[in-house]
């Protein structure tokens, strides 16, 4: 999610100490490749196939995506806290970017996997609204941060980031103290810097009706279960 280069214009614009960082690894039948938001993509249909494929209740499908998704803003987000080399507008641009070209829209990062989510039937699962955080934080990157009015408009800006992830973010690029000293203040977050990668959300097992009438059912004598009682 920071390290794949959707937008090639901009590889130009990284910050030092970013340019020559070794990526994560993906393998495929040429041998080792940089990994890329395609692979990722890649691996998450190959889930979602799986499971569709053992039968898995549609339901179950889009809460396991939903993990999934939290998941990888989780980890990307805590990433984009830690690493002062991916904290650059175009950071921001590669994870949160869109723009009309003559084929059509172009999308990249969080934007291609909201367009995964739809072109799988899964936007309903709220696997979306758990890309907020970093959304959010993707374009923390790209506004001003100069004046007061810019300060109040971050703050309604960012709604699923906390106090804290809002003044680190910030501070890491500019020293700015607006957003810490005042308004934020003002909202009574916990003091937690992190998104937890471990938190799991309750699984909600659906009833689903079988069309089959039970009072036409055979049950083989092979079975055993003479001790059952047709009602």
């Amino acid at each position: 999610m920071l390290e794949s280069e959707s937008i090639p214009s901009l590889a130009g614009v990284k910050p030092m100490g970013y340019r020559n960082r070794s990526s994560s690894m993906d393998t495929d039948a040429d041998g080792p490749t940089t990994y890329t938001l395609q692979g990722l993509i890649r691996q998450l249909s190959q889930f979602n196939s799986t499971m569709r494929d053992h039968g898995l209740d549609p339901e179950i499908v889009g809460q396991v995506v939903r993990q999934l998704f939290h998941c990888i803003n989780a980890v990307t987000l805590n990433n984009l806290l830690l690493r002062k080399d991916v904290c650059s507008w175009s950071t921001g641009m590669q994870l949160r970017y869109r723009t009309r070209t003559f084929l059509g829209v172009a999308r990249y990062n969080t934007s291609q996997m909201e367009e995964w989510l739809r072109a799988n039937n899964l936007f309903q699962s709220k696997a979306s609204a758990t890309l907020e955080p970093i959304i959010q934080a993707a374009q923390l990157l790209q506004v001003k941060k100069k004046t007061s009015q810019d300060a109040e408009a971050i703050c309604s800006l960012c709604s699923a980031l906390n106090v804290q992830q809002v003044s680190e973010h910030s501070s890491s690029l500019f020293p700015w103290r607006n957003i810490r000293q005042n308004i934020l203040q003002e909202r009574n977050d916990p003091p937690q810097l992190l998104m937890d990668t471990k938190h799991t959300f309750p699984v909600l097992f659906p009833y689903t009706p079988s069309a089959l009438s039970l009072e036409t059912m055979h049950i083989p004598a092979s079975i055993g279960l003479d001790f059952l009682i047709r009602v």
